[in-house]
Parts: C-alpha cells; structure tokens; sequence
C-alpha cells in the first residue's frame, strides 16, 4: 500500500499555496460591491463556462460518480443528458431576463416581477439550502483525506482537521479576491481534477491484467456500460424518462434559480456570453461524468465488485493503494480542487445574496457605497465559517454523499423554480401568490423527500407515506414545480386580477 510521502506532501502544499495566492491575487482589487460579486461582468465565456462545469462537480462527483457505476452501470448519463436540455431552456427563458435587468443576484428577478418580499423569500430559502448541501461537499472531501493520512492519525482525527484546513484557506482567497479569484482559481481546479481522473483511467488500465480491453469486455458481459432504461416508472433514479424530465427540472433549476450558479452567468461579458457558456458546461459536465463512470467500472473490476464500509470509499481506496508517489499527492490536490472550488463559490454566492437581496433593501444604502464592500465582505468570512462549521457536524451515512446532496438540493429547488415560472408564464400571479405558492411548494416537497424519515419516527403514518418513500429523486425538482404552479395559480384566483394584466417578467 502506498503511503503519503515526503514528495507528495511537497506537490499538496505547492498546490494549496498556489491556490491561494492566485485567488488572492487576481481578485486584489474591487472598486465596488458589483466588481465583488459579478466581477464587473468582464469574464470570458469560456472561463465561465468551466467555472460552472468546476463549482458544480466538486468534490461528490470525483468520489461519487465513480460509486454509481461500481455499483449500476452508466445509466446515470441520462439524467446528464436531461441537463443540457435543461440549461437551453434556461438560456432563453431566465438569462435574457437577468441581464435586461442588470442583476447581481437571481433573486432580484422575482422583485422586480412581485415585491421585496418575494426577492426576500427566495434568497433566506436558498441560502437555507445551499448552506445545508455544502456543508455535505466539504464533509465528502474529508473521507479521502482521512483514508490517505491514516497512517499518520486516525481518520477520527484526520476528518475535522481537513475539513479545517480547507474551510480556512478557501476562505481566505475567497474573502479578499470576490467573483474574480473565485472563477478563475476555478479555471485551475478544473484542470487539476480533469488530471487526476485521466491518470486514474491510465494507471487503472496498467494495473489490472489485461487492461481496458479485458475491464471493458468484462463490464459489457456484465451489462455494466447499459446507458439506456426504458422504464417509464418514477421509482429508479437512473431511467431515459427521469432524466430527461428530471435531469432537465433539476438543470433548470440549479442553472437558472440557483444563485450559486447564475452568479457565474452574470459574471460572463454579455447575454450571448451567457448562453454560451451555460450550453457549453452541459455538454462538458455530460464527458466529465463519463469519464468519471468509466473509472468507476475500471475499479469494479479491479476489486471484483466487492462491498466496501461506505459506498464513498471505493475510489479513495484505489487511490491509497496504487497511486505512485508525486501521483497521490496531485490526485489528492485533485480531490481538494474539486471541493475549494465549490465551497469559494458557495461562500462568494451566499454572501451576493445577503447583501443585495437582504442588508441593501434594510438599510437603504447603494451597492457602489465604500461600506457595502466592506459588509459583502464580512458576510463572505461569516457563510465561509458557518460551511466549515457545518461540514463539521455532518454524520457519514450508508447513502452516497452525491445523493445526499441533490436531494437536499432538490427539496427546495422546485419551489424556487416554480416561483420564478409562475412570474414568466402567469400573469395575474402577485406577490403573495408567489410566496404562497413557493411555500406550499416547499412543504410538499419535505413530505416527499423525507417520507421514509418521517415514517420512521411515527410509525403511524408510515403506511401512507409508503408511495412518497418510492419516489425517485430526479423527480424531486419536477413535482415541486408542479406543486409550486398549481398553488401559485389557484392562489392567484382569490383576489381580482391585477389592473392591466401585462405583468410578466
């Protein structure tokens, strides 16, 4: 079994310094709140475009993507497939909207069309939930770092200080560089963990007997590299029908409701930018994912499909175990890219939601003010702690980190896209039809993506819960927009239409 050199430790550190003074550096000057948060919209396109392929890969899809087709096959490209249909819708419908606009945040797209309030509503939920689901991604980087150190402390030990190490030094570039050292230390990390997926697949195929040839054969004999399920139920996950639908409500969406994101798309020099960048990072995040499931079968065959104690250690374990010296530490460096450039841009996307959406609106004060810098800047440092806090507290579980996440996503994702469809395509909707709506949305959704939870603790209504607890998550995001619409529009009905009733977004 390797162990963690003095070479690899050399390439880790180079990386974490490098990292952090480029982040550091590039972003050393703001002129103002808006320079911070959008970087002035002077970004190429495609620095955008794979600054969105890098902030929403993170650390689950190096380690858990590879987990899906150990244990399945490919199927999981169909529900990547449904989110470049997803991100063209977006590209026409909201972008166009965001930047006629001249927005910093998403939200401010829902006052413009229902109030303060509405734009207030949307951004404490997905604050709420980007909070919850980054705090998964940060604890998921921590189980390869506590099984490659192991021998020298105990995982025990090893978790909260990686998740320590990394929530400070992200923090830090973060907190100084804003929008601009975020995309571009993105643009790094990208292709440090594009590298170390590639030489996976190369030392995979020198390792085991036979290499590809013989992995690939095995895997097709076995159905391993089954792409397509015709299955048109909506209780397994990985089907044409659910991720079709579903890949494309969740892009939707992650892409066009999701600060996280959109902040990217508003960073880009233009909206024809926008949408490029927006199309092109689906079709990038579709050949990331396979390879990432091509990794995942050459490992299936490499340990002969045995169980490992959490489904998250399988390629963590290869790593330990083949990885030659200098190529563990860029593998590992590989890994921590991955999670710094999501968790530089949930902070950067939580504290551009703060400001604008919630302190600007309470104090009165203009985005281009010395002190709203200043503020923007104190929010970043408080969300950068409260991730890492979270992180923290977070219990490993026998359902993969990946899954943990989207569903935690999900749960609140259709309400948030339903409010901002009901705005686009429903024109008698106001505001508290628009909170109405997203609530309902909300609460629904919790029955459904908690259902087997919440039978659990009151084995009462467990039986009428059953058919909620087979629901397969990619529909999560489809259901609660549907939900979200219905309650929005019959909402709408309990009070006279709004006077000249052209009030679409």
């Amino acid at each position: 079994m390797s162990r963690f050199s003095l070479l690899d430790v050399v390439v880790l550190l180079a990386y974490l310094a490098g990292t952090t003074a480029l982040g550091s550096w590039v972003g050393r000057r703001q002129r103002d709140s808006r320079d911070y948060f959008v970087a002035d919209r002077s970004i190429a396109w495609w620095v955008v475009l794979f600054s969105v392929v890098a902030t929403e890969t993170s650390a689950l899809t190096f380690i858990g993507a590879p987990t899906f087709s150990y244990l399945g096959d490919f199927g999981f490209l169909q529900i990547v497939a449904g989110y470049i249909l997803g991100r063209i819708v977006i590209a026409f419908t909201l972008l166009p909207r965001y930047y006629n606009g001249g927005l910093v945040t998403a939200y401010g797209l829902l006052e413009q069309r229902f109030g303060l309030g509405a734009r207030r509503f949307a951004s404490i939920v997905f604050m709420a939930t980007r909070a919850l689901a980054d705090s998964v991604r940060i604890f998921a980087t921590a189980i390869p770092i506590a099984i490659i150190v192991g021998s020298v402390m105990p995982r025990r030990q090893a978790m909260p200080a990686a998740v320590l190490l990394l929530g400070l030094l992200t923090i830090i570039y973060t907190y100084r560089g804003g929008m601009k050292a975020v995309v571009w230390t993105e643009l790094l990390q990208a292709a440090v963990y594009l590298g170390g997926g590639i030489a996976a697949i190369v030392l995979l195929g020198h390792v085991v007997p036979g290499g590809w040839h013989d992995i690939l054969g095995s895997a097709r004999a076995a159905g391993k590299l089954k792409l397509i399920d015709t299955y048109t139920g909506i209780d397994r996950a990985n089907t044409l029908l659910a991720g079709l639908v579903g890949g494309a409500f969740l892009s939707m969406a992650s892409h066009g409701a999701d600060q996280l994101i959109v902040q990217r798309l508003l960073s880009a020099r233009s909206l024809r930018d926008a949408q490029r960048a927006i199309i092109g990072s689906g079709v990038a995040v579709f050949f990331q994912f396979a390879l990432f499931l091509v990794i995942g079968v050459g490992l299936w065959k490499l340990y002969g499909g045995r169980t490992f104690s959490t489904p998250d250690a399988v390629f963590p374990t290869f790593i330990v175990q083949y990885m030659p010296r200098g190529l563990l530490g860029l593998v590992l460096a590989a890994v921590i890219a991955a999670t710094m450039s999501t968790h530089s841009a949930a902070i950067n996307s939580l504290a551009a939601s703060t400001t604008p959406d919630i302190y600007l609106p309470i104090t009165k004060r203009a985005s281009d003010d010395a002190r709203t810098l200043r503020v923007g800047k104190y929010f970043a440092l408080a969300w950068g702690v409260v991730l890492t806090v979270g992180a923290l507290l977070f219990r490993e579980q026998g359902t993969p980190v990946v899954v943990v996440a989207l569903s935690i996503a999900s749960f609140t994702y259709g309400g948030l896209l339903g409010g901002f469809f009901l705005g686009i395509f429903w024109a008698r909707a106001e505001q508290r039809d628009a909170i109405i709506g997203m609530s309902v949305g909300i609460f629904a959704m919790g029955f459904v993506v908690f259902a087997k939870q919440i039978g659990n603790a009151i084995p009462s209504v467990a039986q009428s819960l059953g058919p909620l607890a087979r629901i397969a998550w990619p529909w999560y995001v489809f259901i609660g927009t549907v939900i979200t619409l219905l309650a929005g529009i019959l909402s709408s009905y309990s009070h006279p239409a709004p006077a000249g009733i052209s009030g679409r977004v």
